[in-house]
């Protein structure tokens, strides 16, 4: 007998492509701002220092101050969930009443805000053991609802889950062809905010950015 995740994962997939007066409904597929293009995302990368991580000691998400206000009634996962899906309505507080979420890591749609998960691209435990431990609480703050960037996304909840803290040498979104940009997205952020990164990683990075 299928889960109820894969009942619920084959509905949502069909009603994507459900047909409507003949017409086939299109769902925007989430993308955020800032994304460079290869060429500067592995000069960004070659530039980047190469270090071990550090220690998670101290660590808590609580150190990372995040879905803070955004103003008109918004937090930073109303902010990001608008600007991601398709035909979103809200309610006066900005919570999501309707509309439709395209996770780019594994290609599902989603039609319930509560399924889908705003993706930190560089999580915060691995911007923790690469440098932000020795942040102050606003520098954090500022990471952890970054709007100007690409590390905000909304993606399917179990898919994050499935992700944690984990860097691209340990996990990959499960579509390959999103691969180039989601290294992309990585290196940017870790070149922006000046943070360190592990062989591993940039080896699975420079993979990554191959194949765009």
């Amino acid at each position: 007998m299928p889960t109820r995740r894969a009942v619920r994962h084959s509905f949502t997939i069909l009603a994507a492509t459900a047909v409507l007066s003949g017409t086939l409904v299109s769902v925007a597929e989430a993308t955020p701002p800032g994304i460079p293009s290869a060429s500067t995302a592995k000069t960004e990368l070659a530039s980047l220092t190469v270090k071990a991580d550090g220690s998670q000691t101290g660590y808590s998400r609580d150190k990372f101050p995040h879905w803070i206000d955004q103003g008109n009634s918004c937090n930073t996962r109303e902010v990001v969930l608008k600007r991601d899906g398709t035909n979103v309505a809200t309610g006066s507080d900005c919570a999501p009443t309707s509309g439709s979420w395209k996770s780019p890591y594994d290609g599902a749609t989603w039609t319930a805000a509560s399924d889908v998960d705003i993706d930190h691209v560089v999580p915060l435990a691995a911007a923790w053991r690469t440098g932000a431990s020795s942040w102050t609480t606003a520098q954090r703050q500022a990471y952890a609802n970054d709007l100007t960037d690409p590390q905000l996304i909304a993606v399917t909840d179990n898919v994050n889950q499935e992700k944690g803290d984990k860097s691209p040498d340990q996990w990959k979104p499960p579509l390959t062809s999103y691969w180039c940009t989601y290294a992309k997205m990585w290196t940017a952020v870790k070149y922006k905010f000046k943070l360190t990164i592990s062989t591993a990683e940039k080896s699975a990075l420079t993979d990554m950015l191959g194949r765009c």
